[in-house]
């Protein structure tokens, strides 16, 4: 009987250095999927809540869009409903890719923690289980011609029965704990799969969408031999203006004008009495807005400056500044018609639309831009890419010139 246990003590040694064996699997597993970076699990799960929401706020607007274009009978509107959905459905999948590499963080986070238990409590059971395999590894016969060995084995023989069940009880919540990092370690792979998954799907769309931007390009160059004049002339302003506020200031007043040009009446034939004539006010039909419809932010991301904030030796901020993915796609916040696409100083590549009713957008920190001055644009229309490396998309939002903050703007569809 004695025998028995001490081989049944032998065979709990393996089982534990089993168990130290696999924690060290689950730490090797983790160092791929658990990146160096935030280790704070409340931040990262507000990033997935984040990440979770701007998806879902992405595939409504493609929803919406790709029932525009459905319902479109003409060629160009359509091709522009569905060029703005396809950039709609790229950002729903950038937050998708966010939210699991999220999801990922969370799952090391976990298997850091289950690390940590399972070390406490392989602790003790080594030490005990050591000590059996030296009891193990004695010939019980010659226990059994030492003076007082009876008496020795009988004390030993009631220690292991008082000791086996609890050897027992903490072996079984140590397996359970290995078990909990198997399911971790499956749901580890899972996430990587959909990730992957994700990425094929991201790559795909993204070459639809250039696609269908060729195909717009090409139609716009021979619609119109003006856009290269319009464009010389934006270049010509952007050269005059002082600093980047002062460009957007011009460009709102030009704006301005052309849209209270374009609401003026047609030409009339003179009338029989001349005298009877009217003078027009143009300041008569300039539009009374109260808000900008469908506004919404230009890229998915984090808010790292909000508005009206003071950064160190810098002045107060006119915008937003929003951390993004790598090469993350940048929509129009707006309706409205670009007025400057092009590189600018110490801003990168920029984008400037004047909406309706004296509204100016001015979008900084692009890495590409995929439209051309004089472009009519939708809400969600694709303006461009992201950086490659650390990229951060500056948004400011104008009334009459005066900048105002963009997320009292913001609509959810």
């Amino acid at each position: 009987m004695m025998s028995k246990r001490l081989l049944v003590g032998a065979g709990l040694a393996c089982a534990v250095s089993l168990a130290g064996m696999a924690a060290v699997s689950a730490q090797q597993g983790s160092a791929l999927i658990n990146p160096a970076g935030l280790r704070d699990v409340r931040i990262i799960r507000s990033q997935l809540i984040e990440a979770r929401r701007q998806g879902s706020l992405a595939r409504q607007r493609a929803e919406k869009l790709e029932r525009e274009a459905r319902a479109a009978t003409e060629r160009v509107a359509r091709t522009e409903r569905e060029a703005a959905a396809l950039a709609a459905r790229i950002q729903e999948t950038e937050a998708a890719v966010g939210a699991r590499e999220a999801e990922a963080k969370l799952i090391g986070e976990a298997r850091d923690r289950l690390r940590a238990t399972l070390a406490e409590r392989q602790r003790p059971l080594v030490r005990l289980t050591a000590a059996l395999q030296r009891l193990s590894r004695r010939p019980p016969a010659l226990a059994l011609l030492r003076p007082g060995s009876v008496e020795d084995t009988m004390h030993l023989r009631a220690l292991l029965e008082t000791m086996l069940p609890e050897v027992e009880t903490r072996t079984a919540a140590l397996r359970e704990e290995i078990e909990k990092g198997r399911a971790l370690e499956r749901r580890a792979l899972a996430a990587v799969e959909t990730m992957r998954r994700s990425e094929a799907e991201l790559a795909d769309r993204r070459k639809q969408l250039a696609a269908l931007e060729s195909q717009q390009r090409l139609a716009s160059r021979s619609a119109s031999g003006t856009a290269a004049r319009e464009a010389e002339r934006a270049l010509a302003l952007a050269e005059k203006a002082g600093d980047l506020g002062g460009l957007v200031e011009q460009v709102g007043r030009q704006g301005k004008l052309r849209e209270r040009l374009a609401r003026l009446p047609g030409p009339i034939m003179r009338p029989a009495r001349p005298e009877v004539s009217q003078v027009v006010d143009v300041e008569s039909f300039a539009p009374v807005a109260q808000g900008i419809a469908g506004y919404v932010l230009p890229v998915g991301g984090r808010v790292i400056t909000g508005f009206g904030e003071t950064r160190e030796n810098q002045r107060r901020t006119r915008g937003l500044e929003l951390e993004t993915r790598p090469n993350a796609q940048v929509v129009a916040p707006a309706a409205g018609r670009v007025a400057f696409a092009g590189p600018y100083r110490g801003y990168g590549r920029i984008v400037i639309i004047a909406h309706d009713g004296g509204w100016t957008t001015l979008v900084t920190g692009l890495a590409r831009i995929n439209v051309d001055v004089g472009d009519e644009l939708l809400s969600g229309s694709p303006l461009g890419i992201a950086g490659p490396v650390s990229p951060v998309i500056g948004v400011e939002l104008r009334k009459d010139g005066e900048p105002v903050n963009p997320l009292r703007y913001v609509r959810p569809n």
